[in-house]
């Protein structure tokens, strides 16, 4: 039985929380007492005291937990998450019956009713990610249900709840069924990448830029020399080489991105000896090709949120426009740039803005093609536009 307390809301949030929205603040309660704890089912009430949602304390950077249930009468217990889980899983049916493509999301945290958590799914193993100490401390409920509910060779999870959330290493992140191999090769859109599930905070590949892939294979970078900036595993590389660019050249700072783009590339038949991959703060990197006046046909820039470096502190809220003046600068005229961020603290029409800004500043020109946000298995709360983090913008240089 999951401990549960009575909390109220003030006035001021009553209304939308009736209306669905789903993330708890500190800021919204009236009575919030120190010695609750994380993993506490909140029965939030009115002045009124009316009971108008359920949900649970749990820490993250998002917030102060999560609405589970607007249904004063409903119990969350094993039966409720797998209910979700179900309907999570009907919702992806067709993906699972697309065999050019055996990794994607099966469960996206709010979007489908359990925020904090995600699960994704890697021919037939299941990865959970969860978010905050308080939904990992109702682990036990919710994998029960998992296991009541999907057939699956393996189940294994990352935490991501150390207070900053960074990723929280236990040293081993396999839970249950049978171990994948490593690497466990997977396909999206019949491209090949190495998954490892047990070996660190990310697995190699973020699923949500799958669709951005498959159009800059598709349609930009036949006979083109791509730029990948801030590559990881070099996913954007080889997409481009598969869709028959004539050079890329992947930048990232970590060692390792050497040898995981290196072995991308190596199981799609690719030779990485024949493309570039090196191992550079990207801001310098940046500098340097601006030097030597160098150009490319298209440049994928794709920076985090938030990065440090020895020299650089890079903020996609404040920096954007400064890295895309810079990015500019070595494309191609009629070359294409693609920007992305994964950052939820502004909207599409800002991003739009930085790019305008960039532009007007140095004087161009420029053409916005396509834009994507987050694919269909990412599953995005109505009530919750914000949960809609991903913006990328395909935009021509003219001038």
């Amino acid at each position: 039985m999951l401990t549960q307390t009575d909390i109220k809301i003030k006035q001021d949030f009553v209304q939308q929380y009736k209306n669905g929205y789903p993330l708890l603040s500190r800021e919204i309660f009236t009575n919030f007492s120190k010695e609750i704890k994380e993993g506490t089912i909140l029965k939030l009430f009115d002045g009124k005291d009316n009971c108008i949602a359920k949900g649970y304390y749990g820490l993250q950077n998002k917030g102060f937990g999560w609405v589970l249930s607007y249904k004063k009468d409903e119990e969350i217990d094993i039966d409720f998450f797998s209910h979700k889980i179900k309907t999570a899983l009907e919702c992806r049916k067709d993906f699972f019956a697309d065999i050019k493509t055996t990794a994607f999301r099966v469960f996206n945290g709010e979007g489908d009713g359990v925020g904090g958590v995600t699960i994704d799914y890697f021919d037939g193993f299941y990865l959970f990610t969860w978010y905050s100490l308080g939904i990992y401390e109702l682990k036990d409920e919710i994998l029960e249900a998992f296991k009541r509910s999907v057939d699956y060779k393996g189940i294994y999870q990352k935490k991501r709840f150390d207070g900053k959330g960074k990723y929280l290493d236990d040293k081993d992140d396999f839970l249950f069924g049978q171990k994948a191999p490593e690497p466990l090769i997977i396909k999206e859109n019949d491209v090949k990448f190495a998954i490892y599930l047990d070996d660190g905070a990310m697995v190699g590949l973020f699923l949500d830029q799958r669709e951005v892939r498959k159009t800059i294979r598709d349609k930009y970078t036949k006979d083109k020399t791509l730029l990948n900036t801030f590559s990881y595993t070099g996913a954007f590389s080889v997409f481009g080489a598969v869709g028959g660019a004539k050079k890329t050249t992947s930048v990232d700072l970590a060692k390792r991105s050497i040898s995981k783009t290196s072995e991308h590339f190596s199981i799609n038949n690719i030779d990485p000896k024949e493309q570039n991959i090196i191992v550079e703060d990207v801001f310098n990197y940046f500098k340097y090709a601006v030097r030597k006046k160098m150009l490319f046909d298209m440049v994928v820039v794709d920076p985090p949120s938030f990065a440090r470096s020895k020299k650089h502190t890079f903020s996609a809220n404040k920096d954007y426009v400064k890295l895309l003046k810079e990015v500019i600068q070595i494309t191609n005229r009629g070359g294409v740039i693609v920007a992305s961020t994964n950052s939820a603290n502004f909207s599409m029409m800002r991003f739009h803005d930085f790019i305008s800004t960039a532009f007007k500043e140095l004087k161009g020109k420029y053409q916005v093609l396509e834009s994507f946000s987050l694919p269909k298995d990412f599953k995005v709360l109505k009530q919750f536009p914000e949960g809609n983090y991903l913006k990328v913008v395909f935009v021509k240089k003219i001038r």
